[in-house]
């Protein structure tokens, strides 16, 4: 199975939390169905990505990347990779790459939210996940970061955007 097709399988199945998300999870079907180059950053007319929020349940936190092109407070993510075969998978490796932590795990239950947005290359149709920090975890900044910073779920609506905050409040709910 492509990725292209387990996108398309992912988005069938998944269940949207509220309204706005099912609006979302049917544009993400119908523009992977018009174009084979959907998951790849070379669709111009946008393409999916993959982000997963870090999440300590037992320290009720969750870690946050200074993006080094955007100069915001994310999640961590980005474009999918001619080696990844799952979005599961690619929010696995980019939430892995961009912490430094090992032992993730993907909170159960496929993803907790999609979000579009713009951004200077093309529009995102990002699929968002959470994964599970191991106890004791300990993050590494990587090139894509300026900084990586926990951050109290209480705390994140005051540092990051509205989409982070959807974010976390949709992980919380899952928890």
């Amino acid at each position: 199975m492509s990725l292209h097709d387990d996108a398309s399988r992912v988005l069938k199945e998944w269940s949207p939390p509220e309204g706005g998300q099912e609006r979302l999870r049917l544009a993400y079907l119908d523009h992977l169905a018009a174009r084979p180059d959907a998951m790849s950053r070379s669709c111009r007319d946008g393409h999916l990505t993959a982000s997963a929020l870090v999440v300590d349940p037992v320290r009720g936190r969750v870690l946050l990347t200074l993006h080094r092109k955007l100069r915001m407070w994310l999640q961590t993510g980005g474009h999918c990779e001619p080696v990844d075969t799952t979005l599961a998978g690619a929010a696995m490796r980019e939430a892995a790459e961009e912490s430094g932590i090992e032992g993730l795990t993907l909170l159960p239950g496929g993803p907790v939210g999609l979000d579009r947005h713009l951004t200077p290359c093309a529009w995102h149709l990002d699929v968002q996940y959470a994964v599970l920090a191991p106890e004791g975890a300990v993050e590494a900044v990587s090139e894509e970061s300026l900084e990586l910073r926990w951050y109290a779920y209480e705390d994140v609506p005051a540092v990051a955007d509205e989409s982070v905050a959807r974010l976390t409040d949709r992980t919380r709910a899952r928890l």
